[in-house]
């Protein structure tokens, strides 16, 4: 019986050891940046299993199927899976907007943009569909409204023009605020919460792969759980979470992401429960997911699944 009893507890042990070579196995893709962040913790512990590519390769990321987890644009990553170009579903929302408004104003207040030119960045994405709600819905009216290719361009703007009112994010903003103090910025999301009573909408998104799912469902249970831990180190952690994402050449400095990862908003939410979050920025720019919310199948933890 004693022999038994401890072959079982081998078993066991065995089975649980497998289990976590099959989590530590995991790999992933994200884009360079902000949304890499939110895994930052985990991809120093596995730095092998992680890649990071231009935010204009997501889309390739997902039509490969080669990693068993993306972190994208949940538009993306809806758009994709409707055309049926992925089969990747969302399992949790990671990051809820790291966009702000910024300028060199003395006194600069959201009011100022009323009759001025503001700058945007992306156009026809939807970072500006919400951008452009947002302004919307809070009453604030432009005399222009002018778009440039990226953060990159608008933060180059706003340290060289004073009186140039830009659309920014984070970490650009924390960077550019490090250069000159005078720029003051306001975070878009405190317009989005006005709007909607939500506290940022559902910006990048974890991904699964199918065949991941179907082929070690345990170990992406684990994985996932992981990962909401990870997120949370960005808000319990910064210091901890900056110095992951300065390792893994995700922020440039220590400081500037220590300033920068509080205003990236990032949070793990699984997908189910973001869902009604999710719908709510499709009714803002349905063009942006495919032409209408996700279908059930979509969302990784379904009763369909």
């Amino acid at each position: 019986m004693k022999k038994c009893f401890c072959l079982f507890l081998a078993l066991l042990m065995l089975g649980a050891c497998a289990a976590v070579a099959e989590n530590d196995a995991m790999t992933v893709s994200s884009p360079n940046g902000a949304p890499g962040v939110a895994l930052a913790t985990l991809a120093v512990q596995n730095p092998d299993n992680y890649t990071y590519v231009a935010a204009d390769m997501i889309a390739a990321e997902f039509m490969k199927a080669e990693v068993d987890f993306i972190i994208a644009p949940v538009n993306a990553g809806a758009k994709l899976f409707k055309l049926g170009k992925s089969t990747y579903q969302l399992c949790g929302v990671v990051s809820w907007g790291n966009l702000y408004f910024a300028s060199q104003l003395e006194g600069f207040t959201l009011a100022d943009m009323n009759g001025r030119k503001v700058v945007l960045f992306a156009e026809n994405s939807i970072n500006s569909a919400v951008v452009l709600y947002c302004l919307e819905q809070n009453g604030i009216v432009p005399a222009e409204v002018e778009y440039l290719a990226g953060a990159a361009n608008t933060q180059a703007l706003l340290l060289s023009d004073p009186d140039a009112i830009v659309l920014t994010a984070e970490p650009a903003l924390t960077a550019a605020m490090i250069k000159n103090p005078a720029i003051t910025g306001y975070s878009v999301n405190g317009m989005y919460e006005a709007a909607t009573g939500y506290a940022g909408f559902t910006q990048a998104g974890l991904f699964v792969r199918a065949q991941t799912v179907a082929e070690h469902p345990e170990a992406v249970e684990a994985f996932l759980a992981e990962a909401a831990a990870a997120c949370a180190v960005c808000t319990d952690d910064v210091p901890a979470a900056a110095s992951a994402a300065v390792t893994m050449g995700l922020l440039p400095n220590q400081k500037v992401a220590e300033k920068a990862i509080p205003g990236c908003a990032i949070r793990f939410v699984p997908a189910l429960e973001a869902r009604e979050q999710l719908e709510l920025a499709v009714s803002i720019d349905p063009s942006q997911f495919g032409g209408e919310a996700p279908a059930d199948a979509f969302y990784y933890g379904n009763a369909a699944q």
